[in-house]
């Protein structure tokens, strides 16, 4: 049966992984077609938490590649940095993801660990006996945000309340709307010293790879907690060990590690001041409204000519 030409033509890949973005795909005004016939794709494969292997853009290369009528490609997730190091990304095609779209919900865990941190819960919550005094108060206090994509905004939302201090630390020195001072990313180092807190919210690149190590912790405040919901390989785990066991700063909360999941037995596992979550930030029931949302506003805009929401800068690598 003949479709109209502005339904898009959208395979939905691979097969029994989320098939929910289907649905998201007709909510949008796309036909579901096989990848043959296709001229946008939605990937599906697992996030990282949940065992996403190079093998996982293996495979979507090797369907693209089959398959060179895709003209867009949809990414599951924020991160795009697996799709990058196989080469996938490029000018031939129209890639996007989710950026943007995870900010609330992780930068709830955030605000949750940086909290947890600052007042000792882990040592507080796991003691047998009554403690002493411990904790540092947000109100008032600093807060450092590498990152100023939609994780940093609805951090900075989240932060109001508290009458914080916030910097941020990104790519250029445009200011983030609710933030004290907006830095390039070549003065990160004075947005270290004075703050109570060091949240990671930014994309992995290879200029962001080891962004935290020991001249970095060295800088923090001894009472200050380093926060990340972003990449694990953000923080060069050697000297994060260090830093912990002297006690040269407050602690670290953790959602990512590297490596990612982390082994039974890690030395970060048992430190008192080191709070680990196990990549749930942004879990599947939370993600399942958000993407869906993307999934189906992309498919209308491609439809219509459009520009897409979440679009990924081959150049940059996010």
């Amino acid at each position: 049966m003949a479709t109209d030409p502005a339904e898009p033509r959208v395979a939905v890949e691979p097969k029994g992984t989320r098939d929910w973005l289907r649905d998201s795909v007709e909510a949008g005004g796309g036909i579901l077609v096989e990848p043959a016939e296709a001229e946008a794709l939605v990937w599906t494969a697992p996030g990282l938490d949940e065992g996403e292997t190079v093998d996982d853009a293996t495979s979507l290369g090797e369907l693209l590649a089959a398959h060179p009528s895709v003209g867009w490609v949809q990414l599951p997730w924020a991160g795009v940095e697996l799709y990058r190091a196989a080469g996938l990304l490029d000018d031939q095609r129209v890639w996007t993801c989710g950026k943007g779209i995870y900010g609330p919900p992780v930068a709830e865990h955030a605000l949750t660990l940086t909290l947890a941190g600052l007042r000792n819960l882990k040592r507080l919550a796991t003691a047998r006996s009554w403690r002493a005094d411990a904790g540092v108060s947000l109100m008032g206090g600093g807060v450092t945000i590498f990152g100023g994509g939609g994780i940093a905004r609805s951090l900075v939302s989240l932060l109001a309340p508290f009458d914080c201090r916030i910097q941020v630390v990104r790519r250029h020195d445009t200011p983030l709307a609710g933030t004290h001072l907006t830095m390039p990313f070549e003065q990160r180092y004075q947005a270290l010293a004075g703050v109570d807190a060091v949240v990671l919210a930014l994309p992995l690149t290879p200029e962001t790879e080891g962004l935290i190590g020991d001249i970095e912790l060295e800088l923090m405040e001894p009472h200050a907690w380093l926060v990340n919901v972003a990449r694990g390989r953000h923080v060069v785990v050697d000297d994060l060990v260090k830093a912990l066991r002297d006690d040269a700063i407050g602690g670290a909360a953790l959602d990512v590690t590297d490596p990612e999941p982390l082994p039974p037995g890690h030395p970060l596992w048992d430190l008192p001041n080191c709070l680990i979550t196990s990549h749930v930030a942004n879990t599947e029931d939370m993600a399942i409204p958000l993407l869906s949302q993307r999934v189906s506003a992309n498919v209308a805009r491609f439809a219509a000519g459009q520009p897409l929401l979440g679009r990924v800068d081959p150049e940059l690598g996010y």
